[in-house]
C-alpha cells in the first residue's frame, strides 16, 4: 500500500536535511534478517557526512526494493548483494535513465549484486509501473517505478547497468547539501 500511495504521490512526505549513512546501514541490517544466508551481504558506508534534503522512510524504500529485487535474482544460486554509500563530484554532466544530472556534489548509493542480470530487451522497461518479469504472485512490478519517483522528487539520477549471468548495477545519485542532518 505504501508503494502505491508513494507512487501516486499520496504520501505526507516531510523532505528535511538527513544523513543517509545511518539509513543505510539500519536498513541493511534490517533487511540481512530476511534474505536468505545464501546472499552474501557487503556494505561501504562512507563515515563522511552524506547529507541530503529527503525523507528518511521513502530512502529506506529504495533500500528495501533494491535489496528485494537483488535477493529475487540471487534465490537460485546464491552470490553478493554489495552497498555503498559515497559522497562525490560530478565533473562533468552525468546521463541517468531519462535525464541529465548536472556537475556538482552528490550522494551516490550503489546496489551490485551478482545475480542473474536484466536482459537488454527488459532494460528499457524496467521503471515502468507495473511491468514485471517475474511469475505470477511473485511480484507487482511497482518496485523499481516507485524507486524511479523517489529519486526524480529527490531531484536526483539512476544509472543501471547489467550482464546477464553476472548480474546487475544500480548507481542512485542525490544531490548532496553542505549543511548538517538530523
Amino acid at each position: 500500500v505504501q508503494q502505491l500511495l508513494s507512487f501516486s504521490r499520496k504520501t505526507d512526505e516531510e523532505s528535511k536535511p538527513i544523513n543517509m549513512s545511518p539509513i543505510i546501514r539500519e536498513s541493511m541490517k534490517m533487511l540481512r534478517s530476511a534474505i536468505p544466508t545464501s546472499v552474501e551481504f557487503k556494505q561501504h558506508v562512507s563515515d563522511d557526512l552524506c547529507s541530503v534534503m529527503g525523507d528518511a522512510s521513502q530512502i529506506n524504500q529504495i533500500v528495501m526494493n533494491l535489496v528485494s529485487n537483488a535477493a529475487d535474482a540471487m534465490s537460485e544460486e546464491g552470490g553478493l548483494l554489495e552497498a555503498t554509500l559515497e559522497k562525490i563530484i560530478l565533473q562533468e554532466e552525468k546521463a541517468c535513465f531519462d535525464w541529465v544530472l548536472s556537475p556538482g556534489p552528490y550522494v551516490k548509493l550503489t546496489m551490485r549484486d551478482t545475480g542473474e542480470g536484466i536482459e537488454p530487451k527488459t532494460m528499457d522497461r524496467i521503471f515502468e509501473p507495473y511491468y514485471t518479469t517475474k511469475e505470477i504472485g511473485k511480484g507487482t512490478g511497482m518496485g523499481l517505478s516507485v524507486i524511479h519517483g523517489i529519486v526524480k522528487r529527490h531531484g536526483g539520477g539512476i544509472w543501471v547497468t547489467s550482464t546477464l549471468g553476472k548480474g546487475t548495477l544500480f548507481e542512485i545519485y542525490f544531490p548532496a547539501l553542505e549543511e548538517t542532518a538530523e
